[in-house]
């Protein structure tokens, strides 16, 4: 796939490298012929969504409680294959299916496809790249899934991987219990990984945990630090000091 994808994306790149660094969708391509190579770009990246969540596609979510999805909507975005910018897309993530829904234009007609699962593949989102890892959870499973970047350090950089679960509903067994209705309901995990280590770690949010996983030089200095400083990093604010503080 990379030979296939690079001319039609060296084609366009010198066009949209400002907005690479701005972290800006570009709202002019320069022209016809820079969209046509864009479009044709981004199809290499379209497949269909996966068939497990086929049944699910369309449906009616005022019916749920919470959603599949981060944000319903479609939001514009800027994709990049291996670093280099490919072109503009709209996107919605179903952290339910931990697929990537994706469209061309932002038209409620046009049908939604799925972003193929490539690790050269990456959105910026925000400004941070989201992209495709594998990674190790703190039960020492090895998965793959999209992670967000969301500090990258000096010494270590933290990831960002938000997930959905659906429970099914109850009805009212009789007059007095009240029906459960189907709920969708959102979990944020965080994993790191230190330069020079091909591996993603789960973050365990308990302060031990953590001092346990960083060099043994370091984990006294930590402790110290997460008591003067009275953090707790099951806060998202306060697990990012911590790395501020590691990267430092």
């Amino acid at each position: 796939m990379k030979k296939i994808l690079m001319l039609a994306i060296t084609a366009i790149a010198s066009t949209t490298l400002q907005a690479q660094y701005s972290g800006q969708v570009p709202t002019n391509m320069g022209g016809a012929s820079q969209n046509a190579a864009a479009g044709a770009a981004i199809a290499n990246f379209l497949g269909p969504v996966n068939e497990a969540y086929q049944k699910r596609r369309e449906i009616d979510l005022d019916k749920f409680q919470g959603s599949p999805y981060t944000s319903n909507t479609f939001a514009p975005t800027i994709l990049k294959y291996n670093d280099e910018v490919v072109g503009n897309i709209y996107y919605r993530y179903n952290a339910l299916n931990e697929e990537i829904e994706i469209k061309k234009t932002a038209s409620e007609e046009e049908a939604y496809q799925a972003l193929v699962k490539d690790k050269e593949i990456s959105l910026l989102i925000n400004a941070k790249p989201l992209s495709f890892k594998t990674f190790v959870t703190e039960k020492n499973a090895t998965l793959n899934g999209y992670l967000s970047l969301i500090q990258k350090g000096s010494k270590y950089d933290l990831y960002e991987r938000t997930l959905v679960k659906f429970t099914e509903g109850q009805p009212a067994q009789n007059s007095f219990v009240a029906a459960v209705p189907s709920r969708f309901t959102k979990f944020t995990e965080f994993y790191f990984q230190k330069n020079g280590v091909n591996r993603i770690d789960q973050v365990p949010l308990k302060n031990k945990k953590l001092i346990k996983l960083v060099d043994e030089s370091k984990r006294e200095e930590l402790k110290l630090f997460l008591k003067e400083n009275n953090l707790n990093i099951k806060d998202e604010s306060d697990l990012i000091k911590v790395f501020d503080y590691l990267n430092s």
